[in-house]
């Protein structure tokens, strides 16, 4: 995975102290008349554009587009989009129990996980969600799925739409605990099958115990499934192949412009 970080003063650093002070200004001047532009665009527009512009939104919009023109792989995050990583990968978070996609102002249950909050509520797979606690979705500004969490034990009533009809509900929030192996089993003989939902701090230890069961079972073969695995800690997945690839096989590099972060 290559990473771009902008640093000018390291970029011009190997061309002599003369030519590194010169650039350095340079660097600094043009940066500082960008910076300036952006500043003043950014004022005029919260306060004398003719519709009403949410700062924030607005921010988060400018900086992608800017990193649109990089590569793939160098993206920001900002406060929430961190925090939902860091429940991503370990796997527990407090909220109804569901897995939701937003896109184009419509709210879709794309899964609700067994005898948690949701699934207790009533919600399933399909439903179009319309309300959270009367507040539309479609005319929510941000991210919706934010309203659904909160604190053990607090309550979040849903309204939602399934085959055409409107129905309410109520639930109560609860810790949620995401499997990575959902699911395991011997389909014959010799032949073990894994389902792998992601990669999170919890992988490699489910997959490992999933993994010995089945040789307990006879396994001699193993499928991994990893449709609909979204992603997650490299780190867990390295260790998923480390489970089946000889010792000292090169699994994956990392090239970076700062020469610490270079690995094999």
């Amino acid at each position: 995975m290559r990473k771009k970080i902008i640093l000018p003063l390291i970029a011009v650093i190997f061309f002599g102290a003369v030519g590194f002070t010169t650039a350095v200004k340079s660097d600094f001047f043009e940066i500082a008349k960008q910076l300036e532009i952006f500043t003043t665009l950014y004022k005029e527009l919260n306060m004398n554009y003719v519709d009403e512009v949410a700062p924030a939104t607005l921010m988060n919009n400018a900086i992608k587009g800017v990193l649109e023109n990089l590569d793939p792989y160098t993206v920001y995050w900002n406060e929430q989009a961190v925090e939902d990583a860091r429940i991503k990968s370990s796997g527990v978070y407090t909220g109804v129990g569901a897995s939701m996609r937003y896109k184009d102002k419509e709210l879709v249950v794309l899964e609700v996980f067994e005898s948690y909050p949701a699934d207790k509520a009533g919600l399933r797979a399909g439903d179009l969600i319309v309300k959270i606690d009367n507040v539309g979705v479609s005319r929510y500004e941000d991210d919706p799925r934010e309203l659904l969490k909160g604190t053990a034990g607090s309550r979040v009533e849903v309204i939602y739409n399934r085959q055409g009809k409107t129905n309410t509900t109520t639930i109560t929030r609860g810790a949620v605990e995401i499997s990575a192996v959902p699911y395991y089993t011997l389909i014959n003989q010799d032949i073990g099958y894994i389902v792998l939902s992601k990669f999170n701090n919890k992988t490699t230890s489910q997959t490992k115990n999933a993994l010995e069961d089945l040789k307990l079972q006879g396994a001699k073969k193993i499928i991994l499934d990893l449709r609909g695995n979204p992603g997650g800690l490299l780190n867990e997945a390295i260790s998923i192949v480390n489970l089946f690839v000889p010792k000292g096989e090169v699994i994956t590099t990392t090239r970076s412009i700062i020469e610490k972060y270079n690995k094999v």
